[in-house]
């Protein structure tokens, strides 16, 4: 993929969160600790997924992309963050910039249809569930999961793309700690019409699609529920649904409370602060949620401790 255009702007400055001095300590510890319990989070949630027989279903293959895609996604964008605490002026470069927002684009589009497929998937599971295994076949998983990876990054393409063509000409400081779509567009110095364009139409088009089949899933889970005279038939549904429901919840509440603009400098702490909301708590969050509510992740984990207190024993004697 090239990222070279005419810019006289060969390089950026990123501003970080805060340029307050006595926060940046704080603030890297903490972010630090975020950024290690993300990585060890969702590397031991996808580890009990590949080694545990009975996790190896449907619903638990969309969580291990899940899971990859939020430990990738916390790759593109923490180290950065973590060296605008600790230097003086964090410079990337323009290459680095474009790399980054590409990135940034194909991990957020991936995770909104793979939380889509999970939709569909527990609307499988519930509403038809004697067809479950032959409807959510090794073959129909393993290509909605190459779709939803197709598609964003056909949508990150398109954004890298229309960015690459713009000038930076004039100011090079990105007032966030990331190379993202909107505080990019401010520092262009020539039309940003098409870009704003084409964003409005991809994040569109994405939303509703990914929205419609996901509320469409639930209202059919919740017609079926309502016909369902055990309680306990009530109760096993929900817990199946639950995990996901507050991860979608979260997922596309923060991601849209960013996108909403105020004034000039208060969307721009806004938009700060939000953001962090969305690519480091969420990534942090989603593992958490479906470990502490979920028995089979429990008692998978349960296992696999086990599993390693006998294998230490064995080596010691």
């Amino acid at each position: 993929m090239a990222v070279k255009n005419d810019s006289s702007v060969t390089e950026f400055i990123l501003t970080g969160l805060t340029d307050q001095p006595e926060l940046q300590l704080p603030l890297f510890i903490l972010f630090l600790v975020n950024y290690v319990a993300t990585v060890v989070g969702n590397l031991t949630l996808m580890n009990l997924i590949f080694l545990n027989s009975n996790l190896q279903t449907p619903m638990y293959f969309f969580l291990f992309n899940l899971s990859f895609i939020d430990l990738c996604y916390s790759f593109v964008f923490t180290p950065k963050t973590l060296m605008s605490f600790v230097l003086e002026k964090n410079i990337i470069s323009f290459t680095g910039c474009m790399t980054q927002l590409f990135f940034i684009c194909l991990f957020a589009n991936s995770e909104c249809y793979v939380l889509t497929a999970m939709a569909y998937d527990r609307y499988v599971a519930i509403c038809q569930p004697l067809l479950y295994m032959v409807i959510m076949s090794p073959r129909t998983c393993s290509l909605m999961m190459f779709g939803s990876y197709l598609m964003g990054f056909t949508a990150a393409i398109v954004h890298t793309g229309f960015m690459v063509r713009l000038q930076f000409c004039n100011s090079n400081i990105i007032n966030h700690y990331m190379c993202d779509i909107f505080p990019l567009l401010q520092l262009s110095c020539s039309s940003t019409y098409a870009n704003e364009l084409v964003c409005s139409v991809v994040v569109s088009t994405v939303v509703l699609a990914s929205s419609l089949i996901i509320l469409m899933s639930y209202a059919l889970i919740l017609f079926n529920i309502i016909q369902l005279s055990s309680g306990k038939g009530f109760s096993k549904a929900m817990s199946t649904c639950s995990s996901h429901i507050i991860t979608v919840s979260l997922f596309y509440g923060f991601g849209m409370l960013t996108h909403i603009k105020t004034s000039s400098d208060e969307s721009v702490v806004q938009g700060k602060v939000l953001s962090v909301f969305c690519t480091f708590l969420l990534p942090l969050l989603n593992p958490i949620i479906y470990s502490l509510r979920n028995k089979d992740v429990k008692l998978a984990l349960k296992n696999t401790l086990r599993k390693l207190r006998i294998s230490e024993r064995l080596g010691m004697s």
